[in-house]
């Protein structure tokens, strides 16, 4: 039978306060008797209230997490992060998709119908900062991605332009030169990625070329074939191409391999995200991979100090960048590092 608080405090050779402010990570105990403390609490399996302790704090331990979609591996395996680094720190996650719908995005700022939740992780795409200002109330928030950024508002993303610089780059060092870029028209983020793109370019004194860019309804995979189909019926010396995601990048791919193109021997492609079917597809993709990891502990971890410092108290900080690194794999040069020089 798992003892009690007051077995543990006995065991310890402390306070039953003590045992509590241990449990807490209150910060006034010294090293020796908080391992002290532990050590008797998992000796004797101890198990905290959590019920009891919610009610005096008038918390639930519980944060949500908003996402566009579920099915895009993305989000999906970014929740898996969110859901791994809230357990460290003693939370537990409420998961809802909002399918980018207005409605329901600014439904999730009222709460989540599983459950209350202290605070709210948010990758909206079509509520604006007026939908959070009026709906949040007392809810902390920490927003991903660049469609709303605001200093009134936590907020943590990647560089995408630099993200989708580098992706160019990376093709140019190749001596590709006719480079498209797949994904246009989607937002701000994918606004970004196509100056970055655009930045390379000029940088290497390429001039753009609007028949390059190619405008998508969405982002999955269908939306890559079909804009790959589209670009190389306007197109004839595209020799490479730079999808704003690793979605959109397999559809292209699919695309290529049905219109006899070789990849990367006569169009080389790049992603962005470096979602895990990445590195199994034939060929393997090269991308850009956000830290997903990082960039769960930074919302994660920010939005509980929010949660405990409370909304009007927290000082906020410079909107947080999360690194990324370019991975480099087949789509670009080949299964044995075949590097194709074009002239």
């Amino acid at each position: 039978m798992p003892g009690t608080q007051y077995d543990v405090a006995r065991l310890a050779g402390v306070s039953r306060k003590t045992v509590s402010n241990v449990i807490h990570d209150h910060r006034y105990v010294t090293p020796e008797v908080r391992a002290r403390v532990r050590e008797a609490i998992a000796e004797l399996d101890y198990q905290p209230n959590r019920t009891a302790q919610n009610l005096r704090t008038g918390r639930s331990n519980a944060i949500g997490l908003a996402v566009p979609e579920l099915n895009n591996p993305y989000f999906g395996e970014l929740a898996r992060y969110v859901v791994e680094s809230a357990r460290l720190h003693g939370n537990t996650v409420l998961i809802d998709q909002t399918l980018g719908d207005r409605e329901r995005e600014r439904a999730v700022l009222e709460g989540f119908n599983g459950g209350p939740i202290d605070g709210l992780i948010y990758s909206p795409i079509t509520a604006d900062i007026d939908d959070i200002a009026s709906r949040r109330r007392h809810l902390p928030i920490v927003i991903l991605g660049e469609h709303i950024s605001s200093p009134k508002f936590d907020h943590i993303v990647i560089d995408n332009v630099a993200a989708s610089r580098v992706a160019t780059e990376h093709l140019l060092e190749l001596r590709r030169r006719h480079i498209g870029f797949v994904g246009a028209g989607r937002g701000q983020t994918a606004d970004l990625r196509l100056s970055g793109y655009q930045q390379a370019l000029q940088h290497a004194g390429i001039a753009f070329d609007q028949d390059l860019v190619e405008i998508v309804g969405g982002y999955d995979r269908y939306d890559g074939a079909v804009a790959m189909g589209h670009m190389l019926h306007r197109s004839s010396n595209l020799d490479a191409v730079v999808c704003a995601n690793d979605l959109l990048a397999h559809g292209a791919l699919r695309t290529l391999r049905e219109s006899g193109c070789g990849v990367p021997e006569d169009v080389a492609v790049v992603g962005i995200d470096d979602i895990d079917e990445s590195s199994y597809g034939n060929p393997t993709l090269t991308t850009i991979a956000p830290d997903k990891e990082q960039l769960a502990e930074a919302a994660v971890s920010r939005l509980l100090q929010l949660v405990e410092s409370g909304i009007e108290k927290h000082q906020r900080e410079p909107q947080m960048l999360i690194g990324f690194t370019l991975k480099i794999r087949e789509s670009t040069i080949g299964p044995a590092g075949f590097l194709p020089l074009h002239a």
